[in-house]
């Protein structure tokens, strides 16, 4: 994905988990049954750019979510680019496991679907409509167990959470051909909410060339109190390659 929103979206995703995201995800406590209605503004030095959405649910030993991702404002104006992606699994004594992740990547010229498919966490199939020639760095499929998907980590992180497991998340994702992870630390209090600095953090399948120009991305997360009671992120900062980013709750 070369345009500037999947460029600046990719580590924008993954601190959200992305996702973008100091435990695994596997061993934080959650609650069942709720359902989410997230919507925020994706800003780069200043201007919209794109909106994020995520409808997800949770309900006794289930979760599903859908995901849209696209260019807004002057952004979608000149180039509108659309990513949409469901994903659906187990949820059980707070542990997220995919069972089916689909993306499809709507923009002019590169409309092209693609799935993961996951038995007992890992992952067993990966398949992209147009085939995708496959690279010497991708990662192997089959050592990623423990992995989520980007939606997965991104419902995850995103979601309404009790006070005392917020700023609490070491996660890594896998997308088909990379791995990396998010992680948060270092809660301090901000006003009613928290606020939390966390990175985003390439690790393997990724070209040199993306490694050499930046291999992690710094954020700051501010959770406020959600109407809903417990707390809901009202915002992230972080760098892109393209100067200050900003993920903003509408």
């Amino acid at each position: 994905m070369t345009s500037l929103l999947t460029r600046i979206s990719r580590p924008l995703a993954g601190v959200v988990a992305a996702a973008m995201l100091a435990t695994p995800i596997a061993a934080v406590p959650a609650r069942a049954d709720q359902s989410d209605r997230i919507v925020f503004d994706v800003e780069l030095k200043g201007i919209r750019a794109g909106e994020l959405s995520i409808n997800g649910k949770i309900t006794e030993g289930a979760y599903g979510a859908n995901g849209v991702l696209q260019t807004a404002g002057l952004v979608g104006f000149l180039r509108k680019i659309k990513f949409t992606a469901s994903v659906s699994g187990l949820f059980s004594n707070g542990r997220f496991t995919p069972l089916k992740y689909t993306e499809v990547d709507d923009a002019p010229n590169r409309d092209s679907r693609h799935e993961i498919i996951y038995n007992n966490g890992t992952p067993v199939s990966v398949s992209r409509v147009p085939p995708r020639k496959p690279k010497d760095r991708d990662v192997d499929p089959a050592k990623q167990g423990g992995t989520v998907d980007p939606l997965t980590a991104l419902y995850a992180v995103l979601r309404d959470v009790p006070r005392d497991e917020a700023c609490k998340l070491d996660v890594k994702m896998y997308d088909g051909a990379r791995r990396s992870q998010v992680r948060l630390f270092n809660p301090r209090p901000d006003g009613k909410g928290l606020v939390c600095s966390g990175e985003y953090r390439r690790l393997e399948g990724f070209s040199e060339k993306d490694m050499k120009e930046k291999s992690r991305f710094a954020f700051t997360l501010y959770y406020d109190p959600s109407p809903k009671g417990g707390l809901q992120v009202d915002r992230i900062e972080t760098d892109t390659i393209y100067g200050k980013g900003r993920l903003t709750r509408r």
